[in-house]
């Protein structure tokens, strides 16, 4: 985490610098194209995984078109979780071990202690101003990301740039793809969005209020998870959550396709990286690396339209 961090607050620090200048704009260009081919990827990955019925089918285009018509982000995936534990009856899966080892009191106050406090120190610093705004913002989005990162990209997407309108379409996908070429989550993109509202330390507020969440819960429900894991309802509630993230991010790759798409080699782009990451499972990083190094000598030889 330190070692993204530390380089995404670098590389963001360069792009708020240089991003104005002509040739920056054009060769992130064809990062963004690259990002939209791998997120085609991720959401058909997702879906093929999470679309197992009529229920998750309804879920998933009802979350597609709240996100179309600009509903609360939020909203959806804790929408999902109670349709998907009333609705959705997964086949039978592994009975509970009679094994489950007992969790003590002491460990188990302990641990509530610690993400209690976690989540009192996230919302403590983010009561005022805009950086306020956007710690409490990323607090609530980190506090629904179930499943991958890449899922809750979406929401992140509406929250930042449609809701609150801190980052461009284009800053937004520009700050994914310096995210993906850092050793770190994808959510770390949460860095470069605090940098540009309030430098290193907007970025140390940013990252430490989108992965709070999700560090207490997992102290939290380590504890308790392998006692409920085998419920029906628990396991239609994330059955639920999942599908909702096919439609946000099908949503999502349709908002950043229509805002970005505007040439041909940028959609050839999209379609190889999708190709790579899908056909030839390809390492992200050189996808990146490589669709970058291609995209400036195309750059260069003005073959970019």
């Amino acid at each position: 985490m330190l070692s993204a961090f530390v380089l995404v607050v670098a590389l963001s620090a360069a792009y708020f610098a240089g991003g104005e200048l002509p040739w920056v704009h054009k060769l992130f260009l064809g990062l963004e194209a690259l990002v939209i081919g791998v997120l085609a990827n991720v959401t058909l990955n997702l879906g093929q995984q999470a679309i197992n019925g009529r229920v998750e089918v309804f879920i998933a285009l009802a979350a597609f078109v709240a996100l179309l018509f600009k509903v609360n982000a939020i909203l959806v995936p804790l929408a999902a979780l109670a349709l998907g534990a009333l609705a959705i009856a997964p086949g039978k899966g592994a009975a509970p071990s009679p094994h489950v080892a007992a969790t003590s009191t002491r460990r188990l106050v302990a641990t509530t202690a610690l993400a209690l406090a976690v989540i009192a120190s996230a919302v403590a610093a983010g009561l005022s101003g805009k950086l306020g705004q956007l710690a409490l913002s990323l607090f609530k989005i980190g506090s629904v990301a179930f499943g991958s990162g890449m899922a809750i990209i979406s929401v992140m997407q509406a929250e930042v740039v449609q809701t609150h309108g801190w980052v461009s379409q284009r800053e937004f996908l520009d700050g994914l793809a310096l995210g993906q070429i850092t050793p770190g989550p994808i959510l770390i993109t949460a860095a470069f969005i605090g940098y540009k509202l309030g430098g290193v330390m907007g970025a140390a507020l940013a990252t430490f209020a989108i992965f709070s969440p999700s560090i207490a819960m997992t102290l939290v429900f380590t504890e308790v998870f392998g006692r409920i894991k085998h419920m029906k309802r628990v396991r239609g509630a994330l059955a639920g959550v999942l599908a909702a993230f096919v439609g946000l991010l099908a949503a999502t790759l349709v908002q950043l396709g229509g805002a970005t798409l505007d040439s041909s080699v940028m959609v050839a782009f999209v379609a190889a990286a999708f190709v790579a990451t899908r056909w030839f499972a390809l390492d992200i990083g050189w996808v990146f690396g490589g669709g970058l190094a291609l995209w400036a000598m195309l750059l260069a030889a003005g073959l970019t339209g």
